[in-house]
């Protein structure tokens, strides 16, 4: 079997495959025959060293993928041989909030996916949605978790005629929109590409906002909701005192992604965070209970990942470059046959 490797502070191109003997699973563990992963911003952030949890040199990157589980382990009843599955990111995160016990986490401190075989924890699995290609399931464990853990992962779940603000074109951010669309909510989407303004319509958008054009874009929100705000926002960049000022009275916004798009965005002003009385909840992926959940939803809704471009295994260097570049729009995938 080939693994692929990274040594923290790189480039793509650094990347090293090593070849390796099958493994056997143990008690409680499960081999996975990893048929695709898929890249994001957190991944670009552990190939650079950038990343706030630890990498381990030489570890096996990539945490989300999907595939067919081939053996399992002693005690293992969870799943069976000819399952199609995906892993959750942090393995240990079964239910409940977040805890440091739990950060133990795929394609950092944990070998990750971008490999032809995964030895995995059998707790660490969900079954994905029949009607979804592997590829299409290979985007669900990081960006799509954590923006149903945006939406629905507080103490109160989206509803029906709210209105959410989504922040950006970004895998996260399209997510966002699609499973606030299956909750009935309105949403306003920003962008500063108007091709992306007219693809972010298509998958659900109700308006969206060019921030280029429209720099105070937290008052056009306002205008938008007849000077209310949106109830809940889903912020990928950090753009705090912005979403505060967007947010509506004892709405909530959703911090996803701290120190891995915006490193320079600054702090809000506890002014704007005590006269918006809002919550403001830092959202890090979700647990095996989240990806559950969402898996129905998007199972009884026929829902599909929006997916930018498909790389063969062997080309994961240029599958990194093409993220990088930053002109995608939806997943990118790599496919290990």
């Amino acid at each position: 079997m080939k693994s692929y490797h990274l040594t923290p502070g790189t480039s793509p191109e650094e990347l090293t495959v090593g070849e390796h003997h099958e493994p056997e699973p143990g008690p409680g563990q499960v081999l996975v025959r990893v048929r695709a992963s898929a890249l994001s911003f957190r991944e670009l952030a552990v190939l650079a060293g950038r990343y706030p949890l630890p990498i381990r040199p030489g570890v096996v990157p990539v945490c989300a993928g999907a595939g067919e589980v081939v053996a399992v382990g002693e005690g293992v009843d969870r799943v069976a041989p000819g399952d199609r599955v995906a892993a959750t990111v942090f393995p240990r995160w079964i239910d409940g909030p977040f805890a440091m016990e739990n950060a133990a986490q795929l394609g950092s401190s944990l070998d990750g996916m971008l490999t032809e075989l995964a030895l995995l924890d059998a707790n660490g699995l969900v079954r994905i949605p029949e009607h979804l290609s592997y590829e299409e399931a290979a985007a669900l464990p990081l960006t799509a978790v954590t923006a149903w853990n945006a939406l629905m992962g507080s103490g109160r779940a989206l509803q029906a005629g709210e209105t959410v603000l989504t922040l950006g074109s970004g895998a996260v951010s399209l997510f966002a929109v699609q499973f606030a669309k299956l909750a009935g909510a309105r949403v306003i989407a920003t962008t500063s590409d108007e091709a992306k303004a007219v693809r972010l319509k298509e998958l659900g958008a109700d308006e969206v906002i060019n921030y280029a054009g429209t720099p105070d874009w937290p008052e056009a929100v306002r205008e938008l909701t007849e000077g209310r705000g949106a109830d809940r926002v889903v912020d990928v960049v950090g753009s705090l005192e912005q979403s505060l000022r967007a947010v509506a009275f004892a709405g909530e916004v959703a911090f996803v992604g701290y120190g891995l798009a915006a490193p320079a965005v600054q702090p809000p002003t506890l002014g704007t965070l005590f006269m918006s009385v809002a919550s403001l909840r830092a959202v890090a992926v979700g647990s095996r209970a989240h990806f559950t959940a969402m898996n129905r939803a998007i199972t009884t809704h026929r829902m599909r990942p929006v997916i930018d471009r498909v790389f063969p295994f062997g080309e994961a260097a240029a599958a990194y470059r093409h993220h990088e570049a930053g002109r995608f729009f939806g997943q990118v995938i790599i496919n290990h046959g």
